[in-house]
């Protein structure tokens, strides 16, 4: 990876996946609100962070692991990295904290994902699955780190690397499930914005018509 090469926060992955404007906004420029949502997910990600190292029955749990991968051009820290010693060889299993409950959209799984693929990298091991702790459900959802779920992270790495370089926030596209939960709604104006948009194709398209 080249010096000069803007490095990839794994949180921008799944701001990614879930919304290429909120991912520029946050990550191109600099933009951050907070709500009870994202009050919730700080809070609980702070617990695993504070927890440290500790062992249990074989296996040994690290706490806020600092990750990157220099061939992939990413980096981060992970919530809980698990080291299941009782096993040879040993079996690593990256574990995130979310507050909520499982999603229908693969966001989550694609950010886990790339902590797994930061980890064979840095470890030289294969890793065949983690995990995401919902804060609503108090369970664990196992994700399996399968092709499927690989090929989708690496292309959304490769989009979000496009949006780093292109250093361009994406025009706005208002949808109410999506929009009106995100803490950055204030700053997005996406229904606003959307309008602006839409009334710009409409003048372009007068002017082709007057030019045909």
């Amino acid at each position: 990876m080249e010096d000069d090469v803007r490095l990839i926060p794994l949180s921008a992955l799944q701001h990614m996946l879930f919304c290429p404007r909120q991912c520029a906004l946050i990550h191109l420029e600099q933009q951050w609100a907070e709500n009870r949502y994202t009050a919730e997910g700080r809070i609980l990600h702070e617990r695993a962070d504070n927890l440290g190292h500790e062992r249990r029955r074989g296996i040994h749990t690290a706490m806020a692991l600092p990750l990157a991968s220099e061939a992939l051009g990413l980096t981060g820290v992970t919530d809980v990295v698990e080291f299941d010693e009782s096993q040879q060889p040993t079996v690593v299993r990256p574990i995130e904290y979310k507050r909520g409950r499982p999603k229908s959209h693969r966001a989550d799984e694609v950010q886990l994902c790339a902590q797994a693929l930061c980890l064979e990298e840095m470890l030289d091991v294969s890793i065949k699955q983690g995990a995401l702790f919902y804060g609503k459900t108090r369970r664990r959802k196992i994700v399996l780190f399968d092709d499927e779920l690989r090929a989708l992270t690496r292309r959304v790495i490769a989009d979000t690397r496009a949006l780093f370089d292109n250093d361009r926030t994406p025009p706005a596209i208002y949808e109410a499930k999506r929009c009106d939960h995100c803490s950055l709604i204030d700053a997005c104006q996406p229904q606003v914005m959307g309008k602006q948009r839409s009334a710009s194709r409409w003048l372009a398209r007068q002017l082709q018509s007057l030019d045909e």
